[in-house]
């Protein structure tokens, strides 16, 4: 018999933490083509706290359910679907909803999960582990001898950033708000930290005494992007701008991106899962790397979802390095 009702963290209203209850909600109804997984781990991101404010389109009316991501266990199948049975172990990217015991998922994002990676792993790696990637691989092609500056190093995506540029063979300046979470920077991979406090432009221009700048700079700050153009290269420097964790971008004048050849260009995991099959392509990928032990998945904390509230709180006062769980 299916279940019909569901805990779920949910809001009526934008605003501040405060806004998010635990309730009991309708189970969502199974579709063709569709599977419904009860969650083990969701992913909690930057993008549910804009979504929350407001910033960011939400799927469906109130009560809104946040999260993309999570992993757990496949609940029911519709008729159609052959491809997985009920006990197989899937997680999740990119489908609304995830901040809930039971998701009703389509097939085509329903991501099979290697035996040996538990679902806590995986819903740790998934969204920012594939940002990562495409960061590094699509955004801005890393190679060796490539000089990186990446914002927030000791965060979840910075740590797996760092990981994957050093993979590829390039060199990593780290930027972090504390000594503590250098420390976070340098253990993931860091070459060198340094703190926002510091004239971290001009230290990263004269890196090595080659008073250049970086090839690229990753910002996910978005306050920072004029800072993250000034210590770009000129003739082919370039910075990807892809969060707004401190808040909105100044404008850019485009005449001085002409003038210094430099480029700026956005990022969005979203534009590269565009097919089953690209999906299943770079999640392999990614798991792969982690099971061969080239890609180590920080955990910063665990909350209930029905703290979900506190787990929101955490995350906005930058205290976490690396990645926030919440656990149905």
């Amino acid at each position: 018999m299916l279940q019909t009702t569901m805990h779920a963290l949910c809001f009526d209203e934008f605003g501040d933490a405060e806004v998010l209850r635990y309730d009991v909600m309708p189970a969502p109804a199974l579709r063709p083509g569709h599977i419904l997984l009860r969650t083990e781990a969701i992913g909690l991101n930057f993008a549910d706290v804009y979504r929350r404010n407001g910033n960011y389109h939400l799927v469906g009316k109130p009560p809104y359910i946040l999260g993309y991501e999570a992993a757990g266990v496949v609940e029911t199948v519709a008729d159609d679907v052959t491809t997985l049975r009920v006990g197989d172990r899937v997680a999740v990217a990119d489908v609304p909803h995830a901040n809930a015991e039971l998701m009703l998922v389509p097939i085509t994002h329903a991501l099979p999960v290697p035996h040996d990676i538990t679902s806590k792993q995986a819903a740790a790696v998934l969204l920012q582990g594939l940002t990562a990637q495409y960061l590094s691989s699509d955004s801005y092609r890393v190679q060796p001898g490539t000089l990186a500056v990446v914002h927030a190093a000791a965060g979840g995506v910075g740590q797996l950033l760092t990981q994957f540029i050093k993979a590829l063979g390039g060199t990593v300046i780290g930027l972090t708000s504390s000594e503590a979470k250098a420390a976070v920077a340098r253990a993931a991979g860091a070459d060198e930290v340094l703190l926002y406090s510091q004239d971290w432009v001009s230290a990263v221009r004269e890196y090595r005494n080659q008073p250049t700048g970086a090839d690229v700079v990753y910002d996910s700050v978005g306050s920072t992007v004029p800072d993250s153009l000034r210590a770009a290269r000129s003739a082919g420097g370039a910075v990807v701008f892809y969060g707004m964790a401190g808040g909105d971008p100044a404008p850019v004048d485009p005449r001085m991106l002409m003038d210094e050849s430099k480029t700026l260009t956005g990022g969005d995991l979203w534009s590269y899962l565009t097919t089953p099959a690209e999906r299943q392509r770079r999640a392999t990928a990614l798991f792969e790397l982690m099971r061969q032990g080239k890609l180590r998945v920080d955990i910063s904390a665990t909350f209930a979802l029905a703290d979900g509230a506190a787990a929101h709180r955490y995350l906005e006062s930058r205290q976490s390095t690396g990645k926030v769980l919440l656990i149905p």
